[in-house]
C-alpha cells in the first residue's frame, strides 16, 4: 500500500451489523471494500446487490492469502473471533473485530501479543467509545469537574434482539464495561452479578451486575433484552457535581447537576427538621453542554484507518478488549456462584 492509496478492506460477516461496516469502509479515496466473506450464500447474494463493487466469497483462507487485502473487519459470531483474528494477524493483515474480542481472556491476551509482535493494528469495535458525548464525559472526569467519583449507574435495555450465542452481559453490558474502563482509566477489581434465563437455556436474558473499581468507585449495570422500553441511561455521581448521559437524546445527551451533599450533613448531630435536611443538600444549576453524540460508527472506522496509516495506538486495542472480556468472565462466575463477588483476573 502506497501513501495516498485507499486501504483495501475485506469484511467478514454480512449479517445484522456487517452491512453497516461495509457501507462505512466502502468510502474511497480513504478505503474500499474489496471482498465480503460469509458462509451463507443467500446472504452474499443480497450484499452483492447492495455493494456491486465488492467481490464475495465463502472462503476465509483465500482472503487471508490475498496480498491485495490490507485489513480485515470481523463481524461474525463471537465464538469465531479468535480463530479469524489470529489467522488475519498471522497473514499480516490489520484487524478490526467486533466486540467482544473473544470468549476468553487468555485468548484475547494472545491476540494482543500477536498484533504487537507482527506490528499490526488490532482494534476492537466498542463503538460507544467513539461517541462524542462519551468522550466529553471522560474530559470532565480527567479535569476533576465532578470531584471525587462515588459511583456510576448504567442501564441498557430493549426488547430484543435476543441472541442465542451469548448472554445479555456479553452482548449489551460489554458496551458499558468498555465505557466505564475508558472513563475511569482502570479495570474493575471485582464483580458480582445475578441474572435470569427465560428464553434460551443457559443464556441470561437480564443481568444485574456491580463492578468494584480502584478507589472504591462502584459501577452498577443493568442489561436486558427483555424490556418494553429502549434505554441507554447513565448517572455519574461525584462529591462536587453529578452528571447524566442519555444516549437516546440526540440533541441534549448530557446534563451536569451542581448538586451534592455538603459537609454539614456529617457535622450536624441530629437532622430533625426539614429545614436542617435541606441545609445539608446543595442544589445548584443544571448545565446542558452543547455536544452531539456524533456518528460513532463512522468515527470508529475513520480511527481504524488513521491507526493503519500513522501507526498510532487505537483507543480500544487488544489490551482494552481483553480487559472487558476478563470482567465479563468474572460476571459469569458470579452468576454461577449465586451472586458472590469474584475477583477480576489480571492479564496473563
Amino acid at each position: 500500500m502506497s501513501p495516498g492509496d485507499p486501504i483495501r478492506i475485506a469484511v467478514f460477516g454480512a449479517g445484522h451489523w456487517g452491512p453497516n461496516l461495509i457501507r462505512n469502509f466502502d468510502n474511497p479515496p480513504a478505503s474500499i471494500v474489496k471482498r465480503i466473506v460469509d458462509r451463507d450464500a443467500a446472504r452474499l447474494q443480497q450484499v452483492r446487490a447492495r455493494f456491486p463493487g465488492a467481490a464475495v466469497s465463502q472462503d476465509a483462507a483465500d482472503t487471508f492469502a490475498d496480498p491485495a487485502i490490507d485489513a480485515v473487519v470481523i463481524a461474525t459470531p463471537t465464538s469465531s473471533h479468535h480463530a479469524l483474528c489470529k489467522a488475519a494477524l498471522e497473514a499480516g493483515k490489520h484487524v478490526l473485530v467486533e466486540k467482544p474480542i473473544t470468549t476468553q481472556g487468555d485468548a484475547a491476551d494472545e491476540l494482543a501479543a500477536l498484533a504487537q509482535r507482527r506490528r499490526r493494528v488490532l482494534m476492537v469495535g466498542h463503538v460507544f467509545i467513539f461517541n462524542l458525548a462519551v468522550q466529553r464525559v471522560r474530559a470532565y472526569l480527567e479535569a476533576g469537574d465532578l470531584g471525587r467519583l462515588y459511583y456510576v449507574s448504567m442501564v441498557r435495555t430493549n426488547l430484543g434482539p435476543i441472541r442465542a450465542d451469548v448472554n445479555a452481559a456479553w452482548d449489551l453490558m460489554s458496551h458499558d464495561i468498555s465505557i466505564a474502563n475508558y472513563w475511569l482509566g482502570a479495570e474493575p477489581e471485582a464483580a458480582s452479578a445475578v441474572g435470569g434465563t427465560w428464553i434460551n437455556a443457559g443464556r441470561e436474558d437480564t443481568v444485574f451486575a456491580t463492578l468494584r473499581y480502584p478507589g472504591g468507585v462502584l459501577v452498577n449495570v443493568h442489561a436486558s433484552w427483555l424490556n418494553p422500553r429502549k434505554s441507554r441511561d447513565v448517572t455519574v455521581a461525584g462529591d462536587k457535581r453529578m452528571l447524566t448521559f442519555d444516549d437516546m437524546d440526540i440533541m441534549e445527551p448530557l446534563r451536569i447537576y451542581d448538586k451534592r451533599v455538603s459537609d454539614r450533613a456529617t457535622t450536624t448531630e441530629v437532622v430533625d427538621t426539614f429545614a436542617s435536611f435541606r441545609a445539608s443538600i446543595r442544589e445548584g444549576d443544571i448545565t446542558i453542554p452543547k455536544v452531539s453524540t456524533g456518528e460513532p460508527l463512522r468515527n470508529e472506522c475513520e480511527h481504524f484507518l488513521d491507526c493503519i496509516r500513522t501507526g498510532q495506538r487505537p483507543l480500544v486495542g487488544g489490551a482494552e478488549g481483553a480487559a472487558v472480556v476478563r470482567a465479563l468472565e468474572a460476571i459469569d462466575r458470579s452468576m454461577r456462584d449465586h451472586g458472590r463477588e469474584q475477583a477480576v483476573r489480571r492479564s496473563s
